[in-house]
């Protein structure tokens, strides 16, 4: 209550007790009524008040119930008062209703819809009215206004009383045209420039596009948030002493956009003098040394210092001392420019799991997602473990989110592990469509599931009608056998595909099975039966084939006969959407174990993918293979061929090897490719991401040394949409072959072919 009105309450108590309506304290109140209300129901009212019917009358008492029914926050004025009645005195509390909103309305808004408005608005129908929340309101609009680029938007409040307790409230809102931020420039920045700043910071200023990424457009507590990783990214380069004042924002002169200045005081930069620990060391500090980040000589950087926190505190923890705690110690030498660094470690005492508790599971079995986890009851607790299970159990794509948690247990050397998830829809049935630069238009048809009844064996049959391709498949996985770590599965298959030379049905069918040696690497060995039919050739092909023998030239069925192995290293943090780590895979393919065909294939395959700045990532890839005789020819479907989207962009489809006299594309025995990609964000909210690449490579007989390198490069946009992943590039080549194109070439594909 305001002053104002405690001041009210004084008043009536004193007329109470001095005017001519003066009662008793031994009267007895017979009833107590309120007058006044209209829209709050008496028994609320009486609810909140303590002087009853059939006890002595107290001033102290009714005082209270004023301040009581003031509290309920829906009354402007309070009176209290009695009268006689047949049995007593009746007790009278008088209010006076505060109005409320019955209707809020907005003028002149034309970016934003009502409904936009409305939300969170402080202000709302039938709410009582006030004018703190109708100032709220029109600083909220001004706001959300400015967040979308209306930087001069007006907002002006209209309250008109349509009865003594109903006001119809009216924003009038005048938008202004969109006005962003043409300029950031910094003032006492001597060891980064301009540029460099720019880069470390979300705020942008406008270009051509920032019709499509909103860029330029002033959010207050971005760019309050951006004088922090200004600071953030100083810390990280040594200048500990650094000062960054809040940004200013001003109009530019012809008030057509927005000019920000950011003013920094940097300081000295300091290197690391010396690294020391001390406490409960429980390695070796030669050991510790290697894993962490920080080295002495180097420029001091606090990101990396708190990496070399969290690699202690789990290093710690991964022998069960899950409470430990790692202290970093820091003193400056001024003279020297240098930062001495003690780790100081308590370890605290061994923890154990005592429990471990699966909810939100309703589908899959608690089997499946125990022995995704690296924490076991009763042993001790590993701050690796903890992680790797989260990781593990999102790798398995059965779920949205999977959050572990640890709780404390029984007693304080025990600790609960919770799981909670969130299971996603791991079944479909699906009807579409596609379109490849390879294959045309692409008719697709598939029934999958990635859990199978609950116990994540993955099953699927689906069937692909394209322009130069179809495909049928059915096939079964267990990833755990018999609840043991080795995975077995089995498929059927068959496909037709159109070659410029010829037409290639192959059916057949496989058994596979892997064993993981640990977390990031695994095995795979696979036995394949495959009857292979060439038909519809060219007469060029069928001039090779009279001169060099089936073979190599093959026309009507063979068959083979080949088992795979292959062994994978993958300890990328998110495996359908890398952004860090490495996959290394090695396979080897012998075909002989009986069949036409023989030969043995050789691949080596890495790809290497780091985080920039924002979410920007690098990602390069190499591939080497081979592929030699087995007591015959080798196959020339066998072969090696690139160029196209999965290849070599920029250039077309199987283009890229040797040719024969014919005219045929032969392949090679050798290849080589790889790329530098750069994916960063273009829209985050919709998945979409823009990528610029660069390939290399190329397909040969004889020695390993390629004859030449094939290279090109461009750009392209990648979707996660939901049709399934969508990409659109342009790949321009650098050096082609005589004779061959130089123009740059689209490749588009979408749908799961790629």
């Amino acid at each position: 209550m305001t002053k104002y009105q405690y001041l009210k309450i004084a008043v009536v108590a004193l007329l109470l007790m001095n005017s001519e309506a003066v009662y008793a304290e031994s009267d007895t109140v017979s009833e107590v009524v309120v007058r006044g209300n209209r829209r709050i129901d008496s028994a609320a009212i009486l609810n909140a008040v303590s002087s009853k019917a059939g006890e002595r009358l107290d001033s102290d008492r009714t005082d209270a119930d004023i301040r009581s029914i003031f509290n309920l926050g829906q009354f402007r004025d309070v009176q209290v008062s009695t009268e006689p009645g047949s049995a007593g005195l009746v007790l009278v509390f008088s209010v006076v209703e505060k109005p409320i909103i019955r209707e809020v309305r907005f003028e002149g808004n034309e970016a934003l819809k009502q409904e936009k408005l409305l939300e969170g608005l402080p202000i709302r129908r039938n709410a009582v009215f006030s004018q703190k929340d109708l100032d709220a309101a029109v600083l909220k609009l001004t706001k959300q206004y400015q967040d979308e680029g209306y930087y001069l938007v007006q907002v002006q409040p209209r309250v008109e009383q349509r009865s003594d307790t109903e006001y119809l409230v009216t924003l009038q809102i005048v938008e202004g045209k969109k006005i962003r931020i043409s300029t950031i420039s910094f003032e006492g920045n001597t060891a980064f420039s301009p540029r460099k700043l720019r880069g470390v910071i979300e705020t942008s200023e406008e270009w051509f596009m920032s019709w499509l990424t909103g860029a330029g457009t002033y959010k207050e507590e971005v760019l309050r948030n951006d004088a922090l990783l200004i600071a953030d990214h100083y810390m990280n380069n040594g200048y500990i002493n650094v000062k960054v004042g809040e940004p200013k924002v001003k109009l530019s002169e012809d008030r057509e956009s927005l000019e920000v200045l950011v003013s920094i005081t940097e300081g000295d930069q300091y290197r690391i003098g010396s690294i020391a620990f001390s406490g409960d060391v429980l390695y070796p500090e030669a050991e510790i040394r290697k894993k962490l980040k920080s080295e002495v000589g180097e420029v001091f950087s606090r990101k990396n210092l708190r990496e070399d926190i969290g690699t202690l505190t789990d290093m710690t923890a991964d022998k069960g001392y899950a409470f430990n705690n790692v202290n970093p110690l820091t003193k400056q030498d001024q003279e020297k420019k240098q930062l001495e660094l003690t780790f100081d470690v308590e370890k605290g005492d061994l923890v154990y799991i005592e429990r471990i508790t699966i909810a939100g599971n309703g589908k899959t079995r608690d089997k499946v997602v125990r022995r995704e986890m690296r924490l076991l009851e009763g042993e001790l607790y590993s701050a690796t473990g903890f992680k790797r299970s989260k990781q593990n159990l999102m790798n398995t794509g059965y779920f949205e989110e999977a959050n572990v948690a640890s709780v404390k247990g029984s007693s304080a050397d025990k600790l609960n592990i919770n799981v909670d998830l969130k299971e996603k829809a791991t079944g479909a049935f699906t009807i579409g469509g596609g379109y490849s630069s390879l294959d045309g238009m692409i008719l697709q048809g598939s029934i999958s599931q990635s859990n199978f009844l609950g116990l994540g064996l993955k099953a699927n049959a689906s069937a692909s009608l394209g322009g130069s391709s179809n495909t049928y498949s059915v096939g079964l996985t267990d990833p755990y056998f018999l609840d043991s770590k080795w995975t077995l599965g089995a498929d059927i298959y068959r496909s037709e595909r159109e070659w410029d030379d010829y037409y290639l049905r192959r059916t057949g069918f496989d058994i596979k099975a892997g064993y993981p040696i640990s977390d990031y690497v695994g095995t795979f060995l696979m036995y394949k039966y495959e009857m292979k039919d060439v038909y519809e050739y060219t007469d060029a092909w069928k001039q090779a084939h009279d001169q060099y023998g089936n073979d190599l030239y093959p026309i009507g069925q063979s068959t083979t006969s080949a088992i795979y192995a292959s062994i994978t290293h993958n300890n990328t943090d998110y495996r359908f959407d890398p952004s860090t780590g490495m996959v290394n895979s090695f396979s080897l393919e012998y075909a002989g174990l009986g069949g036409d065909n023989k030969y043995v294939r050789e691949v080596l395959d890495n790809t290497i993918y780091y985080p920039l700045w924002w979410k920007f990532v690098v990602s390069t890839k190499l591939v080497l293979g081979a592929v030699q005789e087995a007591g015959g020819k080798v196959p020339l479907d066998e072969r090696f061929y690139l160029g196209g989207i999965g290849t070599l962009r920029g250039y077309e489809a199987r283009t890229i090897g040797e040719r024969d006299q014919f005219g045929n594309y032969i392949g090679g025995e050798k290849e080589l490719f790889g790329n530098v990609e750069l994916k960063f964000p273009l829209l985050s909210e919709f998945g979409v991401k823009g990528v610029a690449f660069f390939d290399y490579g190329n397909a040969w007989d004889g020695g390993f040394r390629p004859p030449k390198v094939l290279m090109s490069y461009g750009g392209g946009i990648r979707w996660a949409s939901p049709m399934g992943p969508l990409r659109l590039e342009y790949g321009i080549p650098i050096n082609p072959n005589p004779g061959e194109s130089t123009s740059g070439r689209f490749e588009f594909a979408i749908g799961s072919m790629f």
